[in-house]
Protein backbone atom coordinates (compact mmCIF):
# COMPACT_ATOMS: atom_id res chain seq x y z
CA UNK A 1 0.00 0.00 0.00
CA UNK A 2 1.38 3.38 -1.00
CA UNK A 3 1.88 6.01 1.67
CA UNK A 4 1.90 9.01 -0.67
CA UNK A 5 -1.33 9.62 -2.56
CA UNK A 6 0.52 11.36 -5.42
CA UNK A 7 4.00 12.19 -6.59
CA UNK A 8 3.29 15.81 -5.67
CA UNK A 9 2.66 14.88 -2.02
CA UNK A 10 5.92 12.88 -1.98
CA UNK A 11 7.80 15.83 -3.49
CA UNK A 12 6.31 18.15 -0.89
CA UNK A 13 7.29 15.80 1.94
CA UNK A 14 10.85 15.23 0.67
CA UNK A 15 11.38 18.94 -0.07
CA UNK A 16 12.37 19.04 3.61
CA UNK A 17 15.38 16.85 2.76
CA UNK A 18 17.45 20.00 2.26
CA UNK A 19 20.82 18.38 1.57
CA UNK A 20 19.52 16.36 -1.39
CA UNK A 21 17.32 19.20 -2.63
CA UNK A 22 20.16 21.73 -2.42
CA UNK A 23 22.39 19.24 -4.27
CA UNK A 24 19.84 19.28 -7.11
CA UNK A 25 18.20 15.86 -6.70
CA UNK A 26 14.70 15.60 -8.19
CA UNK A 27 11.96 13.00 -7.79
CA UNK A 28 10.80 12.07 -11.30
CA UNK A 29 8.61 8.99 -10.85
CA UNK A 30 6.98 7.15 -7.95
CA UNK A 31 4.82 4.03 -7.90
CA UNK A 32 4.08 1.49 -5.18
CA UNK A 33 7.25 -0.44 -6.03
CA UNK A 34 9.61 1.97 -7.81
CA UNK A 35 11.12 5.43 -7.40
CA UNK A 36 13.15 7.23 -10.07
CA UNK A 37 15.22 10.29 -9.20
CA UNK A 38 17.63 12.38 -11.24
CA UNK A 39 20.41 14.90 -10.87
CA UNK A 40 21.74 17.27 -13.53
CA UNK A 41 25.48 17.47 -12.97
CA UNK A 42 27.36 20.75 -12.74
CA UNK A 43 30.79 21.96 -11.59
CA UNK A 44 29.66 21.93 -7.92
CA UNK A 45 29.41 18.12 -8.14
CA UNK A 46 33.02 17.63 -9.27
CA UNK A 47 36.13 16.72 -7.29
CA UNK A 48 39.63 18.19 -7.74
CA UNK A 49 40.27 15.81 -10.67
CA UNK A 50 37.08 16.88 -12.46
CA UNK A 51 35.19 13.65 -11.76
CA UNK A 52 31.82 13.42 -10.04
CA UNK A 53 32.31 13.09 -6.29
CA UNK A 54 31.28 9.76 -4.79
CA UNK A 55 29.22 11.59 -2.18
CA UNK A 56 27.08 13.12 -4.92
CA UNK A 57 26.31 9.69 -6.36
CA UNK A 58 25.64 8.35 -2.86
CA UNK A 59 23.30 11.26 -2.06
CA UNK A 60 21.23 10.58 -5.19
CA UNK A 61 21.02 6.86 -4.37
CA UNK A 62 20.19 7.49 -0.70
CA UNK A 63 17.41 9.89 -1.66
CA UNK A 64 15.82 7.34 -4.03
CA UNK A 65 16.11 4.73 -1.25
CA UNK A 66 14.42 7.07 1.23
CA UNK A 67 11.56 7.88 -1.13
CA UNK A 68 10.76 4.27 -1.97
CA UNK A 69 11.23 2.87 1.52
CA UNK A 70 8.86 5.52 2.92
CA UNK A 71 6.41 4.84 0.09
CA UNK A 72 6.33 1.23 1.27
CA UNK A 73 6.12 2.03 5.00
CA UNK A 74 6.19 5.38 6.70
CA UNK A 75 8.29 5.93 8.79
CA UNK A 76 11.33 3.95 7.60
CA UNK A 77 14.95 4.86 8.33
CA UNK A 78 18.18 3.45 6.97
CA UNK A 79 19.60 0.64 9.08
CA UNK A 80 22.46 -0.40 6.80
CA UNK A 81 23.53 0.68 3.31
CA UNK A 82 26.32 -0.10 0.90
CA UNK A 83 27.34 1.19 -2.50
CA UNK A 84 29.51 -0.22 -5.25
CA UNK A 85 30.89 2.33 -7.69
CA UNK A 86 31.00 0.68 -11.11
CA UNK A 87 32.21 3.39 -13.51
CA UNK A 88 32.73 7.13 -13.72
CA UNK A 89 29.73 8.95 -15.18
CA UNK A 90 30.25 10.27 -18.72
CA UNK A 91 26.94 12.04 -19.24
CA UNK A 92 25.39 15.23 -17.90
CA UNK A 93 22.58 13.66 -15.84
CA UNK A 94 22.48 10.84 -13.31
CA UNK A 95 19.42 8.65 -12.73
CA UNK A 96 18.65 6.48 -9.71
CA UNK A 97 16.04 3.75 -10.02
CA UNK A 98 15.03 2.23 -6.70
CA UNK A 99 13.15 -1.07 -6.53
CA UNK A 100 12.08 -3.16 -3.58
CA UNK A 101 13.76 -6.54 -3.31
CA UNK A 102 11.93 -7.54 -0.11
CA UNK A 103 9.46 -5.91 2.24
CA UNK A 104 9.09 -7.71 5.53
CA UNK A 105 7.35 -6.98 8.80
CA UNK A 106 10.15 -4.85 10.28
CA UNK A 107 12.51 -4.15 7.39
CA UNK A 108 12.80 -3.70 3.65
CA UNK A 109 15.63 -4.26 1.18
CA UNK A 110 15.88 -1.65 -1.57
CA UNK A 111 18.17 -1.89 -4.61
CA UNK A 112 19.10 1.39 -6.31
CA UNK A 113 20.77 1.30 -9.72
CA UNK A 114 22.49 4.52 -10.77
CA UNK A 115 23.18 5.25 -14.43
CA UNK A 116 23.89 8.28 -16.57
CA UNK A 117 22.18 9.72 -19.62
CA UNK A 118 24.54 7.92 -22.01
CA UNK A 119 23.49 4.53 -20.59
CA UNK A 120 26.53 3.90 -18.43
CA UNK A 121 26.03 1.89 -15.21
CA UNK A 122 27.59 4.11 -12.54
CA UNK A 123 26.82 2.45 -9.20
CA UNK A 124 24.62 0.02 -7.30
CA UNK A 125 23.34 0.87 -3.82
CA UNK A 126 21.70 -1.65 -1.48
CA UNK A 127 19.85 -0.38 1.56
CA UNK A 128 18.10 -2.02 4.47
CA UNK A 129 15.28 0.10 5.81
CA UNK A 130 14.08 -0.32 9.38
CA UNK A 131 10.34 0.20 9.74
CA UNK A 132 9.50 2.33 12.79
Amino acid sequence: MANFDSIESAREFFYKDKFAVNTGVKLDELTEDKAVCSLELNDDHRNAYGGVMGGVIFTLADFAFAVLSNQIHQLTVAQQVSINYLAAPKGDTLFAEATCRKSGRTSSIIIVNISDDVGRDVAQFVGTGFKL
